[in-house]
């Protein structure tokens, strides 16, 4: 085994998070995680495997990816408690909920599929084969760069089709990716109403439908989503002067939402702060009745340079500022998954079975979240040196890949420095040693 260790505080919370598996393999998630810090090339387990020097013992790791798959939940719950503990959010938390395909290849992959494309690239590919993830992030004002997103977990769809090629050991049923979500926002809400603090989540408006806003009225959060221009809304019913028998209306006279958006009139100016700059936005808002929703919502229209786009929060309380911010900071979680695809190499594992995957998966997610939550209070000379990129601009802020870096120079130096306390190192193999840090980094 290569003798890398984390960071103290690092160490001690991957340690949390594995004593929630079996004691027989927990000591395996650690050399797993430092592995993936430490691999190169295609992120296959096998050249996270070979970054920490398992050899011959390497069947042992792939079972425990098989077992680990069926305590995602457990360890994702921990994993919120962890990030909650750490960054102590003040007010309310949001948390975003989008889904993201991994390429995939073979046809004995279990849980993969034909999916539609969402980036189809120069090719213009509409469909790829691979799994598709329902996943949720926790969304975190930075004080210095803004929105970063903290991923969680996440559900693998399976298509209604493919669901007779899974294994009945595996017990997966059929699930839609709004019931997902719902899932997700059930999920969430229950480990975090002990902090006593409001929970919004903010989605893309194919996951603002019926399944999922009935799901968050039920578990009282607040959902954020894109409202289309054709969506049946209504008046609030005024109350009547005399009450005769039967309920009273819910629902009052139709709005026509394309009409609003291109009246002239009701138009307003204001500025908000939205992907870390000053903007100012021309807007119109009110309160509306929506079916889906099971009543009130705040609906904000804004005029773009191509045309207006609406927005809405299920709380008819929401200021503008809180919707428009909310719909910037979802950005953060397509970060996330470049980052988690590009950085970490999610979906190379090449794993079929279908627990190892999911495993494989929540891997990336968990290791993209503690490199995040550990590098947090750092400042920004720690985390990256453009010295060497005199071309590039110093201030910019440090990417997630940064952060990962600033992670493999750590360890590198805590071995270098124990080394060097057991026996001096002289000044050829010191500058031999700042060398191989860069290009570690």
């Amino acid at each position: 085994m290569v003798p890398w260790k984390l960071p103290a505080e690092l160490a001690s919370w991957v340690a949390q998070l594995a004593a929630l598996l079996d004691r027989r393999v927990a000591g395996r998630l650690t050399t797993v995680l430092l592995g993936m810090l430490f691999a190169r090339g295609r992120r296959t387990v096998a050249s996270w495997l070979r970054a920490v020097g398992v050899g011959q013992a390497f069947p042992a790791y792939y079972y425990f990816l098989g077992s680990l798959g069926g305590n995602t939940d457990a360890v994702a719950s921990a994993l919120l408690r962890l990030a909650v503990r750490v960054l102590a959010p003040d007010d309310c938390l949001l948390l975003a909920i989008d889904d993201t395909p991994t390429k995939r290849y073979g046809p004995k992959v279990q849980g993969a599929g034909i999916h539609h494309n969402p980036t189809p690239g120069p090719a213009d590919q509409k469909f790829l084969y691979g799994h598709v993830w329902v996943t949720l992030a926790w969304l975190v004002r930075h004080p210095l760069w803004d929105c970063i997103g903290l991923p969680l977990r996440a559900l693998l769809y399976v298509r209604q089709k493919d669901m007779a090629k899974l294994p009945r050991r595996t017990k997966v049923k059929f699930r839609t990716k709004l019931t997902m979500a719902a899932e997700l926002i059930a999920w969430s809400a229950d480990r975090l109403q002990w902090l006593g603090k409001t929970v919004w989540f903010v989605v893309d408006g194919a996951y603002g439908k019926r399944p999922v806003l009935q799901k968050a009225k039920a578990k009282n959060v607040v959902v954020v989503s894109r409202l289309r221009k054709d969506a049946r809304l209504f008046d609030v019913p005024k109350p009547p002067r005399r009450r005769g028998p039967g309920r009273p209306r819910k629902y009052g006279a139709p709005i026509s939402l394309a009409k609003r958006g291109v009246h002239p009139r009701g138009w307003q100016t204001g500025t908000f702060t939205l992907y870390g700059e000053t903007v100012t936005k021309t807007f119109k808002t009110f309160v509306a009745t929506y079916p889906p929703a099971g009543g009130a919502i705040r609906v904000v229209i804004v005029k773009e340079a191509t045309g207006w786009v609406a927005f809405f929060a299920t709380d008819p309380h929401a200021t503008v500022a809180q919707v428009l911010e909310a719909v910037a900071d979802r950005a953060a979680i397509e970060q996330n998954f470049h980052d988690l695809k590009e950085v970490h190499g999610a979906g190379q594992q090449q794993v079929r079975n279908y627990g190892a995957n999911v495993a494989a998966y929540h891997l990336n997610l968990w290791l993209h979240t503690l490199i995040e939550l550990w590098a947090w209070p750092r400042p920004h000379a720690e985390l990256c040196d453009r010295t060497q990129s005199p071309w590039d601009d110093p201030e910019r802020r440090p990417s997630h890949a940064d952060r990962r870096n600033a992670l493999r120079r750590i360890c590198l130096e805590q071995e270098y420095q124990a080394a060097q306390a057991q026996q001096p190192v002289s000044r050829k193999l010191r500058a031999l040693f700042t060398g191989l840090l860069r290009m570690a980094g």
